[in-house]
């Protein structure tokens, strides 16, 4: 059976997000895909892993690559959604690209600094050799090779560029830095910039133009370049420190972007959320409330700001369900601009659909 897709519904799919993107779409995107289904092969022997470093190097590109077509064909994708993929190295690779040591441990991947230097000494170089990024490479090249467009394949994790950072400066170091050595904070995180562009060019480059589009760990499907930016070390900081290390650098790389988005995580982050907003460049943001806040329902001032600076808007399926949709839609006026994304199991499909055509969505 295979995955149950086509390119005549990636044709619809495309001009379905491109006129989201646009603000000519006069409903929601609905990406919600159903688990559960007969995928018509064997189940492979290899592990299902969610995170990539947990394969051993002896384990091909097209194993790993393999194993991904199995999990999509057991699901089916009604109204917006599509087979995707993402290549999963942890949050914050480009670290491990810049030399920093990757430790696979309890389901996640950690980055740590491979030595203990002053900032001043630091420098990020481009190494064309880097064990990590020719293995990204190769997933993606393998994934290209076996579904000739049929999956979208996400970008990997590259993360945040003073994330990135706080890798070798881990945090608590960094935060001084702030105030004993901006002008390294800065150079670091224009260097990291520069570095993090050539390192989005160059899997784009095994990528394309054979990949549909453009996506992330996000799962929000472009026509054109996008990616899903975040700063989970503002977390820390004040607003005029935000805006003088952190907002120069995500408004360059919103420049860089056609669909910019912005991963908004937790309480700490909407110190910051005015100043996001006024990049005009940034399309959208995710709002992530974080483990112990209300639920994602439950934030109608922060999605009413959002909105009123004509940002699109990202939810999950969350504590609400599907109706997270309905509840956050009445809180900003309408379902316009916003993406639902997720999935649900086989026993749910017939409740979605009717969802689905609740927004004409299907």
């Amino acid at each position: 059976m295979g995955i149950d897709f086509d390119k005549e519904r990636w044709e619809r799919t495309s001009e379905n997000y491109r006129r989201w993107w646009t603000g000519e779409l006069d409903r929601p995107l609905i990406k919600v895909s159903v688990s559960g289904r007969d995928p018509g092969r064997t189940k492979p022997k290899l592990p299902d892993y969610r995170f990539i470093p947990f394969y051993d190097s002896s384990i091909a590109a097209e194993a790993i690559i393999d194993r991904r077509d199995y999990n999509l064909s057991c699901c089916s994708f009604p109204g917006d959604a599509f087979p995707s993929t993402w290549l999963n190295f942890g949050a914050g690779v480009v670290a491990a690209f810049m030399g920093a040591n990757l430790e696979c441990g309890n389901d996640t991947a950690w980055f740590h600094p491979p030595w203990e230097q002053e900032i001043a000494n630091i420098h990020f170089r481009y190494d064309p050799d880097n064990y990590w990024l020719k293995r990204v490479k190769d997933l993606a090249r393998a994934a290209i090779e076996r579904w000739d467009g049929l999956v979208q394949t996400g970008m990997t994790d590259l993360g945040g560029n003073l994330d990135v950072l706080s890798t070798f400066r881990p945090s608590e170091r960094l935060l001084l830095d702030l105030y004993d050595h901006p002008e390294d904070v800065n150079r670091l995180a224009w260097e990291s910039h520069e570095l993090w562009f050539r390192y989005y060019t160059e899997i784009n480059e095994v990528l394309q133009p054979v990949n549909p589009g453009y996506s992330d760990w996000a799962d929000i499907y472009s026509p054109e370049p996008s990616y899903m930016l975040q700063c989970d070390f503002c977390y820390m900081i004040g607003p005029e420190m935000f805006d003088e290390f952190v907002k120069p650098e995500l408004s360059a790389a919103c420049k860089r972007l056609k669909n910019p988005f912005y991963h908004l995580d937790g309480p700490g982050q909407l110190a910051h959320l005015d100043s996001l907003l006024e990049i005009p460049e940034l399309k959208g943001v995710q709002w992530i409330p974080g483990d112990g806040s209300p639920g994602m329902s439950q934030w109608p001032e922060v999605y009413r700001k959002i909105r009123a600076a004509g940002k699109l808007i990202q939810l999950y399926l969350s504590d609400s369900g599907l109706d997270v949709l309905n509840i956050v839609s009445e809180q900003v006026g309408s379902a316009e601009g916003i993406i639902l994304c997720g999935d649900v199991p086989a026993s749910d499909e017939t409740l979605l659909l009717e969802f689905l055509e609740r927004y004409d969505a299907i």
